[in-house]
């Protein structure tokens, strides 16, 4: 996928060296940046959500348990992604013990996964807790599949790019999670790499088609991720 992706524009990180921060943004400003493809942090951009109260293991955990095919449909029509643990599917990780989900003992072994949800009775329940963002324009429209991360302290996705349709936003729930950004080799002469850590309340915007990127997860909190793109 690499050999074939297409050339960037390097315009997207020209005379760029951080992230644009933005606050309290309304849908006007925003729709100066949405399409850029200069990575984004909007602070507070999901502060009002109830996700923030709601999602975490133990809600995922009875989720997908108490609902039928829900395992089936992540491996058969989405994505699990077990990054450097030895899950090999979400069951897995929903049949793990206590003390390791929460981490409630020095000698368990850290964990960090994510998957993408295809089953809509699991995104009617996700999305009764979250909307689309209010920055984004409004005949601006979610991709019908809900990416989530979740896991501890240490390295999260290795460096990569994505091969999704569209760009995409990820709020941060849970945690705090930092954000590694290189550029493609064609515009490593006019652009800069940058990272930047996202808190709880927080969402961030990044065309993951063009931007190399890695995430870290800071600090001994859980973090959750919730994600989707957008057009």
């Amino acid at each position: 996928m690499e050999i074939t992706r297409p050339i960037t524009n390097c315009d997207i990180c020209k005379n760029i060296d951080s992230f644009t921060v933005l606050e309290d943004v309304s849908k006007e400003t925003f729709s100066k940046y949405a399409y850029l493809g200069h990575p984004l942090l909007v602070r507070g951009g999901c502060r009002n959500w109830t996700t923030l109260d709601v999602f975490n293991y133990d809600f995922f955990k009875e989720l997908y348990t108490s609902t039928e095919g829900a395992f089936r449909s992540v491996e058969e029509e989405c994505q699990f992604f077990p990054f450097r643990t030895t899950f090999l599917s979400l069951q897995e990780v929903f049949n793990m013990s206590e003390s390791r989900a929460k981490m409630l003992s020095k000698d368990e072994e850290i964990w960090y996964i994510g998957w993408s949800n295809c089953n809509p009775d699991i995104s009617s329940v996700l999305r009764q807790h979250y909307s689309k963002p209010h920055f984004l324009p409004d005949d601006s429209e979610l991709s019908a599949i809900d990416w989530i991360f979740m896991g501890y302290q240490g390295p999260g996705a290795s460096m990569h790019l994505d091969y999704v349709r569209r760009p995409s936003w990820q709020a941060q729930i849970r945690g705090r999670k930092t954000w590694y950004l290189l550029p493609p080799p064609e515009c490593e002469d006019v652009c800069t790499p940058m990272n930047i850590t996202v808190h709880r309340g927080d969402i961030i915007l990044i065309d993951t088609n063009q931007w190399y990127h890695t995430t870290v997860i800071e600090g001994n909190e859980m973090s959750v991720t919730l994600g989707s793109e957008y057009d």
